[in-house]
């Protein structure tokens, strides 16, 4: 299915990152947001209200995060594809509801621009210091899928993807920009909409009467019910049953919670997306993604001018992580240096993926600014001796 001709700003045009995140919503049929003003992501919906009303759609401004989480919930089961925009403290407050998009199935975008932190932290300066939050951060056992932009071009294309990811899996899918790749302006191409490929809702062919809302099709994932159309179906965050109706029994609950992960698990070779660059032959490989990769590509070609054999994984999906690939890399190269925007998250899961077949050294920085080139690049060349 191809993206709705009304919603897409065809053409070149130069945008920062919130700015064509937003664009990537509405080529993906977007049309509902709430949200609250926080900085560096208030610029997504800034866009999204003054763009919306064109094309027959809703922006509503809660009266705080954890109200944005949950209507966007309430408009998807009303029919729209919705999202939600946030940073730091407000994605602390979504927690729960991102947990009982989970636990309903419901296909929906959340937009996090990272900043510094604890707390209030740095309100206007990048980091990367939610990439476990993300992961983790609601309780019990469950997966998501979250991608990582390093451009403007990649906000509009991922934004796309998220929710392509949403409605294929009904999940939660989380875009994890930052300060700086959401405060970036360069060329970003929207294509016409027939080369923009849309997934379309999981919506069932079955009548109301032999409906139930939460048996899955073969792929592990239920189909969505037409609302309107006489389907009375039961939401809850309760462990339920395929019809939906609360279910305490332990032997319930295992079945429900492994489908949840495993919708996600066993597919994960189709989620998994990432970037790589001269790993054949290499010694090192430089592990990094959002902003950070940028800077790491400089390093890694001042590495390669001192002769030194530098590949690059780049993670665009970060969740769920792509340990095949690191291990398959672990056991080609000599040592792995990750770099990150925060003061070691993401290279926990490459150290348990890596499992002692190859060093691994992190670069780290707390946040506020990105790294200086030359930091990787001794590191790169510490591990190479």
């Amino acid at each position: 299915m191809h993206a709705e001709a009304a919603g897409v700003m065809t053409g070149t045009h130069f945008l920062d990152g919130d700015h064509a995140c937003c664009e990537g919503a509405l080529a993906a049929g977007a049309r509902f947001s709430s949200g609250y003003p926080i900085t560096p992501s208030t610029e997504v919906v800034e866009r999204f209200a003054a763009r919306v009303p064109t094309v027959g759609g809703t922006f509503i401004q809660m009266e705080d995060e954890l109200a944005a989480s949950i209507a966007l919930q309430g408009a998807v089961w009303g029919g729209a594809k919705a999202f939600t925009v946030t940073s730091g403290p407000g994605f602390s407050l979504m927690m729960e509801h991102i947990g009982l998009a989970v636990m309903t199935e419901t296909p929906c975008v959340f937009i996090d621009v990272q900043r510094g932190g604890p707390s209030t932290g740095l309100p206007t300066l990048p980091a990367q210091a939610d990439m476990m939050q993300v992961r983790w951060g609601s309780h019990g056992d469950y997966e998501i899928i979250a991608l990582c932009p390093n451009s403007p071009q990649e906000c509009f294309d991922l934004t796309i993807t998220a929710f392509n990811y949403s409605e294929q899996y009904r999940c939660p899918v989380f875009v994890m920009m930052d300060e700086v790749v959401g405060h970036m302006t360069e060329k970003v191409v929207i294509p016409p909409p027939e080369q923009i490929e849309v997934t379309p809702r999981r919506y069932t062919t079955l009548p109301p009467d032999e409906f139930l809302a939460f048996k899955p099709c073969e792929d592990l994932v239920p189909d969505m019910p037409r609302t309107g159309e006489g389907y009375n179906v039961h939401v809850t965050g309760l462990t339920h049953d395929e019809r939906g109706y609360p279910d305490m029994t332990p032997a319930q609950q295992d079945k429900l919670v492994r489908r949840l992960q495993d919708k996600i698990k066993k597919n994960v070779d189709k989620i998994t997306l990432y970037e790589e660059e001269q790993i054949e032959g290499a010694e090192v490989v430089v592990v990094s993604y959002g902003i950070t990769s940028r800077v790491a590509q400089r390093a890694i070609e001042l590495a390669r001018k001192k002769g030194v054999k530098v590949g690059k994984f780049r993670l665009i999906t970060a969740w769920p992580f792509p340990e095949k690939q690191i291990a398959e890399i672990a056991a080609k190269v000599k040592a792995i240096v990750v770099v990150e925007l925060n003061l070691g998250q993401m290279v926990r899961e490459v150290e348990r993926a890596v499992a002692g077949k190859a060093i691994v050294r992190f670069v780290g920085h707390a946040g506020g600014s990105v790294h200086r080139p030359e930091d990787i690049l001794q590191t790169i060349l510490e591990v190479a001796r």
